[in-house]
Order: structure tokens, then C-alpha cells, then sequence
């Protein structure tokens, strides 16, 4: 599910508008728009997007939580998994979807990112496959959010990249490898042949902040690149594989092949 509450704006309007606002209007991708008042404006341009899962079902419990003005979180978009695109906030406003987050240097991923949120058990209902109807929904509306803001693949990304210390979304068993081959996010690195250059632990902590990763606490962030780059296998630990994982996706970022 996203974040914690953000602190709530002092004044909250005592009714929506009755007319749907300019910037809502569905697209072609979208097959509704409920309108949540968990929302401010940015300042940054839109350079991520930070996939979640709800962690609640069904989907109309997600639902209202995410459009509750009490609730004080949100996305741009929620998919159902059966396909479903309901869009939730206009993407030139900062929903609340990340929290307390970090990446790249970013403090307030919020400002910077549009948030999805897959509807899904997560792993306190029950963690499962990802649908395919889902899945197939996400992808031409992921396709048409990093076309028109020039996301660079490296930063479409999952919740628990950007709060490795209290987030586990959308987890291991999320299909990265399947987003990758449309070309909307990074893969795996195939080829490792440049090995682990890292000496111990903590050299590898210090990379993966130099990656974009909250290191606060390393052995989240190590779990968070697990569920990212080895799902396979999520322990916390580091080890070579781990290293020589990272590296090589150090040295493609320093060649200008992650965009």
C-alpha cells in the first residue's frame, strides 16, 4: 500500500468541485477517474515512477482509502486485477503515494514521481503472482507516462527502492524482467563478467548508495535490491553474485546505458 499519511494541508475544501477539472479527463488507457483530495502541488518535474502494491482487497477497500481525505494517501492511478485503470490524481499533482523516501538523492520522491498501485493481497494477504489481465493493463499506460516525461528507465522503480527500511512492494514476485523486454524499465544484467570488485559488506552498502539507494540501514537496502535485481533470493546478506550484480549496473549507468 503507499506510505504512511503526510501531514495534512491545514484547510481542506469542504466539497469537490462538481465539474471534472480540465486535467482529469480520462485517456484512452483509463476506464474511470475517481477523484481523491489527497493531493498538493509539485515542485520538480516528473522524472520517476514508483510501482506499489495495495497490500488490501478487494480493490474497492484500496479504493476508498486512496480517495478518504482522512486516510492523507493516494496515487495517480490504481489497476485492479482484472484490468481496471482508475486514475485517482492528476499527474501534474503531487499525489501521496511514496512517504517518508529517498532515491538518487531525492528527499521528496513524492514531487518527482507518479505513483501506481497494483491491487494485490502483498505479503501480509497472502503473496502471489502478479495477474496477467493486471500486467497487460499497466504496460501501455506505463509506456505512455515514461514517453511523455522522459522517464529514463533506471527510474521506474518499486516502492521499496524508495523506502527500503518500511516497504517490501511490489515485492519478488513482481514481473520486472517481463517490464524490461518493452523496454520500460532496466533489466538484469546478463553479463557479469566484470565480477565483484567489492572487498566486504560495507563496500557494498556505501555502492548501493551511490546507486540511489537509502542506505540508513544496509541490510534493508541490500533486501530492497534483492527483491529488485535477485528475487530469487532475498536474504539480506551480501554476497558476490550481489556485487557483481551492482557493479555492472554501475558501470552501465557511467556509460550512459540506462535511459
Amino acid at each position: 500500500m503507499t506510505a504512511e499519511p503526510e501531514e495534512m494541508p491545514e484547510e481542506m475544501p469542504e466539497e469537490m468541485p462538481e465539474e471534472m477539472p480540465e486535467e482529469m479527463v480520462v485517456r484512452e488507457l483509463v476506464d474511470a477517474v475517481v477523484r481523491s483530495p489527497n493531493f498538493d502541488e509539485r515542485d520538480q518535474p516528473i522524472t520517476m515512477v514508483v510501482l506499489h502494491y495495495t497490500e488490501m482487497q478487494p480493490v474497492e477497500r484500496a479504493l476508498g482509502k486512496l480517495t478518504n481525505p482522512e486516510s492523507g494517501v493516494s496515487a495517480h492511478y490504481l489497476i485492479g486485477e482484472s484490468g481496471v485503470v482508475t486514475q485517482l490524481v492528476p499527474e501534474n499533482k503531487r499525489a501521496w503515494h511514496a512517504g517518508v523516501s529517498y532515491w538518487r538523492g531525492n528527499k521528496d520522491v513524492n514531487s518527482a514521481s507518479i505513483g501506481i498501485e497494483l491491487d494485490h493481497p502483498g505479503h501480509a494477504g497472502g503473496y502471489r503472482e502478479f495477474s496477467d489481465t493486471q500486467f497487460e493493463a499497466l504496460v501501455p499506460l506505463l509506456a505512455r507516462i515514461v514517453k511523455e516525461h522522459d522517464i529514463p528507465r533506471a527510474n521506474v522503480i518499486g516502492h521499496s527502492d524508495v523506502a527500503p527500511m518500511r516497504k517490501t512492494d511490489p515485492g519478488e514476485l513482481f514481473p520486472w524482467a517481463r517490464l524490461a523486454e518493452y523496454g520500460l524499465c532496466l533489466p538484469r544484467p546478463e553479463k557479469l563478467d566484470a565480477g565483484d570488485p567489492f572487498p566486504n559488506e560495507g563496500a557494498f552498502i556505501l555502492a548501493l548508495g551511490r546507486y540511489g539507494y537509502d542506505i540508513t540501514e544496509g541490510r534493508k537496502a541490500i533486501e530492497a535490491f534483492e527483491r529488485r535485481w535477485r528475487p530469487e533470493k532475498v536474504s539480506g546478506l551480501y554476497d558476490a553474485q550481489l556485487g557483481a550484480i551492482l557493479w555492472q549496473l554501475l558501470l552501465d549507468r557511467d556509460r550512459g546505458d540506462t535511459r
